[in-house]
Order: C-alpha cells, then sequence, then structure tokens
C-alpha cells in the first residue's frame, strides 16, 4: 500500500537536523542582507542595469559549484517548459531591477520591512490564479499585514517636504519588489511539478543576465577596483544566501524554517547602522513585527491544512502541496529575496 510519505509529490527531510537548518537558514538571510548593503553602497555610483548583471553573473560561480557537487548540472538546461521558465524569469527580472533600484533611494530596513509581505501576496495570487480556497482566517492576516506596511509607510505620507521624488521611486519599487516576489512563487509551484531546482535556478538567473544586458547602451562603465569588488560580492553573497537556503531545507521541514526568513530584519539593522548610519523609525519597527506576525500566521496555517491533507488522504498523493510539503530545493524566498 502506497502511503504519502511514498508520495513523489511530498518530501520528507531524510535527517532532521534543527540546529544545522536553523545555522543554514539564517545565514542565507545574513548572506542576502549582506547583498544589499553592497547594492545600497554603489546604488549611486554604478548603473542599476549593471549591478543586476553582476548579481547574476557572479552568483552563478557558487550556484554551478553548489549543484555540480550534488550532481544536478546534467540536463539541468534541457527542459520542455520554456515559455513558463521565461515567465518566472520575468517576475525575477522585475523583482532584482527593483530591490537594488530601491536600495538606492531607501534604508536597507524600510526595504527590507517591505518586502515581508511577499508571502501575503502570494495568498492572494493563488487564490486568483491558482484558485486555490483561502478562508477568513489567512485573508485576515493579509489584511492585519497590510496594516503593517500602511504603519511602515506612515511617516513618509505624514512629513510631505520630506517626501521627495526619489522616495516615492524607491517606495514603489519596493512595494513592486514584493508584489513581483509573489509571483514568483507562484509559478514556481507550478514549475516543480516537472522541472528540477537547477534548471529553475539556472534559467532564472541567466534570463535575469540577458535583460540586464539590454540596458548596456544606457551608461554602463567599467568599475573602479573597489567597485569590481563589491560587484563581486553581491553576486557571491546572492549565490550563496540561495544555496544556504535551498540547503537548509535538507534538514528540517519549510513550514518549520520559514519563520526564521524574518531575521534578515535584524541584519538590515545591524548593516544599516554600521554601514550608513541608518536608525530604523519606530514606524518600520512595529510594521515589520505586524507583518512579520501576519506572515508567520500565513505559514502555520498552510502547514496546518497540509497536515490536515495528510490525513483525509492517506491513500493517494496529494497534488496541491502546503509549503512544508513542497520541494526543498525550489528557490521559494522572500525577497527574496529575487532580491
Amino acid at each position: 500500500m502506497k502511503t504519502p510519505r511514498d508520495s513523489p509529490d511530498l518530501h520528507f527531510p531524510e535527517i532532521m537536523n534543527i540546529f544545522k537548518a536553523v545555522s543554514l537558514k539564517i545565514a542565507s538571510t545574513m548572506a542576502f542582507a549582506m547583498m544589499g548593503a553592497q547594492g545600497r553602497y554603489l546604488g549611486s555610483e554604478v548603473p542599476l542595469g549593471e549591478i543586476v548583471f553582476a548579481r547574476g553573473l557572479f552568483a552563478l560561480i557558487p550556484i554551478v559549484l553548489f549543484f555540480g557537487w550534488r550532481g544536478q548540472l546534467r540536463g539541468a538546461l534541457r527542459t520542455n517548459r520554456v515559455s513558463a521558465h521565461l515567465v518566472r524569469g520575468s517576475f525575477s527580472v522585475i523583482g532584482t531591477f527593483c530591490t537594488f533600484g530601491a536600495l538606492a533611494r531607501l534604508p536597507i530596513a524600510d526595504v527590507t520591512a517591505i518586502a515581508f509581505i511577499a508571502p501575503l501576496i502570494t495568498v492572494v495570487f493563488a487564490a486568483i490564479f491558482l484558485k486555490e480556497q483561502v478562508h477568513a482566517y489567512r485573508w485576515s492576516a493579509v489584511a492585519i499585514g497590510f496594516s503593517g506596511v500602511i504603519l511602515m509607510l506612515s511617516p513618509y505620507f505624514h512629513d510631505h517636504a520630506a517626501l521627495t521624488t526619489s522616495m516615492i521611486i524607491g517606495l514603489s519599487l519596493a512595494l513592486l519588489n514584493a508584489f513581483s516576489s509573489g509571483g514568483a512563487t507562484i509559478q514556481i509551484r507550478r514549475l516543480t511539478a516537472t522541472e528540477s531546482s537547477s534548471a529553475i535556478v539556472i534559467f532564472m538567473t541567466l534570463i535575469v543576465m540577458a535583460a540586464s544586458l539590454l540596458t548596456a547602451p544606457f551608461g554602463w562603465r567599467w568599475p573602479t577596483d573597489f567597485e569590481l569588488a563589491l560587484l563581486v560580492g553581491i553576486g557571491i553573497s546572492g549565490g550563496l544566501g540561495q544555496m544556504l537556503f535551498t540547503e537548509s531545507y535538507r534538514y528540517a521541514p519549510a513550514s518549520f524554517l520559514a519563520p526564521f526568513d524574518y531575521t534578515a530584519m535584524l541584519w538590515a539593522f545591524l548593516l544599516g547602522f554600521w554601514m550608513f548610519g541608518e536608525v530604523p523609525t519606530p514606524y518600520v519597527v512595529g510594521g515589520a513585527v505586524i507583518v512579520a506576525g501576519a506572515g508567520i500566521f500565513v505559514i502555520l496555517r498552510e502547514r496546518h491544512l497540509g497536515l490536515k491533507r495528510l490525513r483525509d488522504t492517506p491513500m493517494s498523493p496529494i497534488s496541491t502541496m502546503a509549503d512544508d510539503e513542497a520541494d526543498p530545493d525550489a528557490p521559494i524566498a522572500v525577497r527574496a529575496k529575487s532580491r
């Protein structure tokens, strides 16, 4: 008799190692925060498209090494779903450009906190595009989470004199990044049904690089040695963060690890203060707590629903996966982690 554990659609970590899983997950958030800090430093000096290209190019180093070590590179570029990869890549192009564009204009903590709404946007998109049934509990969490965003943004709107054009653009880009992350998550759910993790990650990276090259005629320049070092650092940090994120899910369920994504806020506070003297306002801190709480509620609710589906269908594979049963190698993140 085939049990849920035998189903190819479900994932159970082969070896539970909570300490290792949490350590890897927290390390991944730190790597992404370092990528953001370097991007903020270069944001006013190096053309945006050039930064995005470096993010993709140098990220290939840890990505290729990681998937090569796991023996998952062979056939990574063979696919019958090129259009689906292009859709996923398009979300990543938008998200990556928006992330670095927002970081050039806003404090790291603000951009990071706004990105926390991505899981809530995923709930909305899942209801619209995947026709998932979303009940009052999760809709309530979405509403509360967006109220946290309003709290974070309230200082900008209270002081109209301080709300510069640059800030308006930065806020718009940060919000658009969160929406693109939600869209990317939905597309990844569709791709993981047939595509390998290496294919999803590598196709995404190549598409982002190709799109960024289109901006080369609009002012790219050869960076100084220090700028080049930071560009390499952006790519390495981003690629390493992706690999640490992926590896953490080999040792614990996604629903257990997902709340640790919010440790990114701690790194954003520390790096922002250390590198740029940025001190987050109480509005940002309070709003981030509200958004994080709503996001964690959604995650726990997804776990509850996933376990309920397991109990209700013990004799057959489950085609609709909750986050904790999803492919551990799928690069689903806050943004995200696109970042």
